[in-house]
């Protein structure tokens, strides 16, 4: 029985993508006041955008107790015996702590290895994705776990923003860096190092921002897998991709949207490109 990979929304991983390559999505939960929606499975992410923009409040964002993971793994243990999950980086959440919990709350005997993928949205996805082919062209468990832990220094993700607001009202950066950030009128870009974030420039335009993840996409000298992801601005990413097609065949590059949970975090007008490659800086 081949390997099966388990990684969470988080990644941005959708349906159409996730499920021809067998890989298990566990959503983590979105709060609006008294109500709880499962991430992409009873709230979209359409719908997600829409109920932030109109909610007075920033809603807050949960993941699922050991019990529930438990569960998730005993359905899976049917099929195979050997379990990989890509977990979202331990920095970012408690997630990678409630999967490894998970594990002593089985019924159900299974190998199981959990990675710290020190990555988040389509970095986190690559990497399972990645997984993912190596597990179903039959890799045995060994090479899968040495290859994702491999891949987690190939993929980089670099995210630009209009605004900080949102990151300040979930407490990712401080209310003088916003400050800061609206009087200068900067579009910020950031990356995750070590399953952080962190500063990377500080353009003064929009236009400006989008010419910054162009130019680190165009930094490989080899690319494995890429995505690009937005919020709210379906178009530029559309033209993104469509200029990056010139280096790297847009027909293979995923599109998708940055998940609810990260996007309660990041707003809606953040636009991200993830890599797994090597870069030729």
């Amino acid at each position: 029985m081949p390997v099966k990979i388990i990684t969470d929304s988080t990644s941005d991983l959708k349906p159409n993508i996730a499920s021809p390559l067998g890989i298990t999505v566990v959503p983590l939960y979105i709060n609006f006041g008294t109500e709880s929606y499962r991430d992409g499975v009873d709230l979209t992410t359409e719908e997600f955008y829409q109920k932030l923009a109109s909610s007075k409040t920033l809603p807050s964002t949960a993941v699922p107790g050991p019990a529930t993971l438990a569960q998730v793994y005993d359905k899976l243990a049917r099929e195979t015996d050997e379990i990989v999950v890509v977990s979202l980086a331990s920095k970012l959440s408690s997630m990678h702590a409630m999967e490894s919990q998970a594990i002593g709350m089985m019924r159900k005997k299974c190998r199981i290895e959990i990675i710290d993928s020190k990555a988040g949205c389509m970095a986190l996805g690559l990497i399972a994705i990645a997984a993912a082919k190596a597990a179903n062209a039959g890799a045995k468990i060994e090479d899968v776990v040495s290859l994702t832990r491999r891949n987690i220094y190939r993929s980089k993700i670099y995210f630009a923003f209009d605004t900080l607001e949102y990151l300040k009202r979930s407490g990712r950066v401080s209310a003088a860096q916003a400050f800061l950030g609206s009087m200068l009128k900067v579009n910020p870009i950031m990356t995750l190092e070590e399953g952080e974030g962190r500063p990377v420039a500080r353009p003064r335009s929009r236009a400006r921002a989008i010419e910054f993840l162009y130019k680190f996409a165009a930094s490989f000298s080899n690319i494995e897998e890429m995505a690009i992801e937005d919020g709210t601005t379906p178009d530029e990413a559309d033209m993104l991709a469509q200029r990056i097609g010139s280096r790297f065949p847009k027909e293979r590059i995923y599109r998708t949207k940055v998940s609810p949970v990260v996007g309660t975090h990041v707003g809606p007008h953040v636009l991200a490109v993830s890599v797994l490659g090597d870069s030729g800086q």
